[in-house]
């Protein structure tokens, strides 16, 4: 029997951690990537085009060589409007849009995205998601549609204009017979007040305005109105609303594709979703009010949308919604368990957060000293 402490002994042995190490470390370095092909529903110049591919870079940077997914842009391999489906039947391994985009698959869906979510902001719609029941709930839909996919809701969206027109509206009266875009929820609410809708995908909508096809359109932000041409084809920019005041995206995956990763790439994606929903509303406050200033300068003028319109909002919604709970339970289950948090989580919001205007008002308003 040879000694395991002779020299020869522990010559061997270190040949043998040499050989193992020379064998294990190409392993490491040869390991075989995963990539994903993602969509967005957005044209390429568009910042939420930037939002996903954000996103993608956080996951790409966490996973090194494992896990690489590529976002194309809408239209790259099917339409906007056909994301959900193409990532369901593995067209698409995943992709990045809205969830009122499949409003027509089943109208409770839009409540993810159309206002007033009973006075929550996009941020409130979003805690309610993850900590008041709305995950289970999305989840229970896209199942009962056949649809398998995995869906992750981040990026809390600005309270998004009333929109663009020709010409500025002061009653509620002014919107009756315009032809307006608009999408999800808010077809039905703004139907009820009189204009006409067309919802068209977000590269249309400019083309559509130029040639006279629709009056006035929402989108969204100041940063993606300008880059999307609104500027060159309305001057007008209405202010508040509450159509779409609680929105944010949807990051969608292939659920087959998905499972097939292995639980340290999901936890990555999982942590990517929030990294990626923190930094999205850092750079939207950061880019939004530069683009916003810019607007100005460029002469688009800026109006409040009138309370009256804001209320007449609230009462349209009110007949949309019950017209909806009556004709579709999961749209009444959804409905209610955010009215449920949203009594709670609004009366705490209200009552503990100060009015930020005063404060600057007090700094940059009219009456501000000059230093």
């Amino acid at each position: 029997m040879t000694d395991s402490k002779s020299p020869r002994r522990r010559n061997l042995l270190k040949g043998a951690a040499v050989a193992a190490g020379a064998m294990s470390a190409p392993m490491v370095s040869m390991a075989q990537t995963t990539s994903l092909r993602f969509q967005s529903t957005w044209p390429a110049k568009d910042i939420f085009h930037e939002y996903a591919q954000d996103f993608a870079k956080k996951v790409n940077d966490m996973a090194g060589n494992r896990l690489k997914i590529e976002v194309l842009p809408a239209g790259s391999v099917v339409p906007a409007f056909q994301l959900l489906d193409a990532v369901a039947k593995g067209t698409l391994d995943g992709g990045h849009g809205v969830v009122a985009y499949w409003y027509g698959k089943n109208s409770a869906l839009a409540l993810w995205g159309s206002g007033p979510g009973f006075g929550m902001d996009a941020n409130m719609v979003l805690a309610w998601h993850y900590y008041g029941g709305g995950k289970a709930l999305i989840e229970e839909i896209y199942k009962g549609l056949n649809l398998d996919v995995v869906s992750y809701l981040y990026g809390p969206m600005p309270t998004q204009p009333l929109g663009w027109f020709k010409k500025p509206v002061a009653r509620a009266e002014d919107m009756k017979g315009l032809k307006f875009r608009t999408v999800g929820l808010a077809v039905d609410v703004f139907t009820d007040m009189g204009t006409a809708v067309n919802p068209l995908p977000g590269g249309e909508i400019v083309p559509a305005l130029d040639r006279g096809l629709i009056d006035a359109a929402e989108f969204n932000n100041a940063s993606s109105d300008r880059v999307l041409g609104f500027p060159d084809v309305a001057k007008n920019c209405m202010l508040q609303s509450f159509h779409q005041s609680g929105e944010q995206f949807e990051i969608l995956f292939n659920k087959g594709k998905l499972a097939a990763l292995p639980a340290e790439l999901k936890s990555i994606i999982d942590y990517a979703v929030q990294a990626a929903s923190a930094d999205m509303s850092w750079k939207a406050i950061e880019r939004n009010s530069q683009d916003y200033i810019e607007l100005k300068k460029s002469g688009i003028k800026f109006y409040k949308t009138p309370d009256a319109i804001l209320r007449a909002q609230l009462a349209s919604w009110d007949k949309t919604v019950a017209k909806k709970s009556a004709e579709n339970p999961m749209f009444k289950k959804v409905l209610d368990s955010q009215k449920a948090f949203a009594q709670r989580a609004g009366q705490w919001q209200n009552d503990y957060t100060v009015d930020f205007k005063m404060a600057y008002n007090h700094y940059f308003g009219a009456q501000a000293k000059k230093s």
